[in-house]
C-alpha cells in the first residue's frame, strides 16, 4: 500500500482526483508535476505541501517560483524537473497521468527507480509497452492498472494464476457521445459536440479519443501488453450505462465483471492501496436504482479509428507509436478548429500507410516514429 505519492499530471482530471484520494486515504502527496497550469498548481502545492512541484513550461515554473516563495516547496523547470519530481527518493509510488507520448519518460523515470507506478498514461504502453515491462522487471518496479478498464480486468484476473484459461479479455466501452450515429451523421459534429461524454468527466484529447473510439482501441493496445494477452484474445463490448467496467471470459465459458459507479477515484485508489481494501472517497453504486444494463457491438464503419488501432495492435512495433502519434496532432488540430471530426481518422490512416513499422523497436526508433506521425499529418 501507498504511503508516499508522486503525481506526474497533477492538474489534469485524474490528477486532481488522485488527491481527492490521497487525502482521503492519510497518504501523503510528496511530489507533484504538471504541464503548465500555474494557478491550479500554486493551490495544490499550499493544500497539500509537496516537497517538489515541477512545471514542464519553464516560464510557467518562473511564475510558480515566485508564487510560492513564501512556502518551503521547491519548484523546478523543464523537463528535467518533472523528471526529478518522478525520481524523487521520498516517494514510495509514482500516479503517471502526463497527458499522451509526454508521459513516457516521466514513467520510464519512475519504473526505473523501482516505484509502485500507477498507470493512467495508456500511450506508455502503446508506444513502448514491451520495452516498459522489460524495465519494470530488470528495476524491480510494480505497475499497476489505473484506465478504469485495465484496473477491472485486473481485479477479475486476480486469482487467476493460469492465463491459458483464459478465453479472452472483455473491454466495455460507453460508445461516446456519438453512438448509434452513421458515418454520415458525424461530417459536421463540433468540438463541443465531441466534449459532451455521457458518463466520464476526463480532460479534452481522452474525451474526444472517447468519442472517435480511438481511446478504446489504444485501451486494448494498453491491455494486450499489461496482461500478456494477443489482439485476437480481446473483444470490445459496447455498454452504455458504464456500471461494468470490463469482464474476463473464462474456458470453461464463467465471465467474470467489476462493476462500480463511474468514478475514477475508485480505480486510482486501488491501484495506491492494492493488495488491501479501504475505505474511500468514490461514490457507492446504487443496484436497486441503477437501472437496466445494455450491451453491444462498435461500429468499425462509423468509428475508424478503433479499426486503425485494431490493425496497429496486430502489426506491433512501432505500429503503436505512429497511430499515437498521428492521433495526438490531428486531436489537438481538431480541438483547434482546424479541422473536422472525420479528418481525425484520415489523417492517422494516411500516417499509418506512408510509415512503415519498425519491429521489436528501442527508444529512438519509438521516438522518431512518434515524429515522423506528427509531420504526416501536419
Amino acid at each position: 500500500m501507498s504511503k508516499k505519492v508522486t503525481i506526474l499530471g497533477s492538474t489534469g482530471s485524474i490528477g486532481r482526483q488522485s488527491l481527492d484520494v490521497i487525502a482521503a486515504c492519510g497518504m501523503e502527496a510528496a511530489a507533484l508535476a504538471a504541464n503548465s497550469s500555474v494557478e491550479r498548481m500554486e493551490e495544490q502545492a499550499r493544500q497539500f505541501k509537496p516537497a517538489i512541484a515541477a512545471l514542464a513550461d519553464e516560464k510557467a515554473a518562473a511564475d510558480l517560483r515566485v508564487r510560492l516563495a513564501d512556502t518551503n516547496v521547491h519548484v523546478l523547470g523543464g523537463l528535467e524537473g518533472v523528471l526529478e519530481a518522478a525520481a524523487f527518493p521520498g516517494a514510495d509510488t509514482a500516479i503517471a497521468a502526463l497527458v499522451g507520448m509526454a508521459g513516457l519518460r516521466p514513467t520510464l523515470t519512475a519504473v526505473r527507480e523501482g516505484k509502485r507506478v500507477c498507470l493512467a498514461n495508456k500511450e506508455t504502453m502503446v508506444c513502448a509497452g514491451p520495452l516498459v515491462l522489460e524495465e519494470a522487471k530488470d528495476y524491480g518496479a510494480k505497475i499497476y492498472p489505473v484506465d478504469s478498464e485495465h484496473s477491472a480486468i485486473f481485479q477479475c484476473l486476480e486469482r487467476n494464476r493460469d492465463r491459458g484459461e483464459v478465453r479472452r479479455l472483455i473491454l466495455t466501452c460507453s460508445g461516446g457521445p456519438f453512438y448509434g450515429r452513421k458515418r454520415e451523421e458525424l461530417a459536421d459534429v463540433t468540438v463541443a459536440d465531441a466534449l459532451r461524454h455521457p458518463s466520464w468527466s476526463m480532460g479534452a484529447k481522452i474525451t474526444v479519443d472517447s468519442a472517435t473510439l480511438m481511446n478504446k482501441g489504444l485501451e486494448v493496445m494498453e491491455a494486450m501488453h499489461l496482461f500478456q494477452m494477443p489482439a485476437e484474445k480481446i473483444s470490445i463490448l459496447v455498454h452504455r450505462e458504464s456500471m461494468i467496467h470490463s469482464l474476463v471470459e473464462y474456458c470453461d465459458n464463467a465471465i467474470l465483471a467489476q462493476m462500480g459507479a463511474p468514478d475514477m477515484r475508485l480505480p486510482i485508489q486501488y491501484a495506491l492501496t492494492y493488495p488491501k481494501r479501504v475505505p474511500g472517497p468514490a461514490a457507492p453504486l446504487d443496484l436497486w436504482s441503477c437501472g437496466g444494463l445494455t450491451f453491444g457491438a462498435p461500429d468499425l464503419e462509423a468509428f475508424p479509428c478503433l479499426a486503425l488501432a485494431l490493425e496497429a495492435a496486430k502489426t506491433g512495433g512501432t505500429a503503436g507509436s505512429i497511430l499515437n502519434g498521428a492521433n495526438e496532432e490531428a486531436v489537438g488540430q481538431f480541438l483547434a478548429g482546424k479541422i473536422g471530426f472525420l479528418e481525425i481518422p484520415a489523417k492517422v490512416e494516411k500516417a499509418l500507410s506512408q510509415i512503415k513499422a519498425v519491429q521489436n523497436p528501442g527508444m529512438q526508433d519509438i521516438l522518431d516514429a512518434d515524429a515522423a506521425a506528427r509531420e504526416a499529418v501536419m
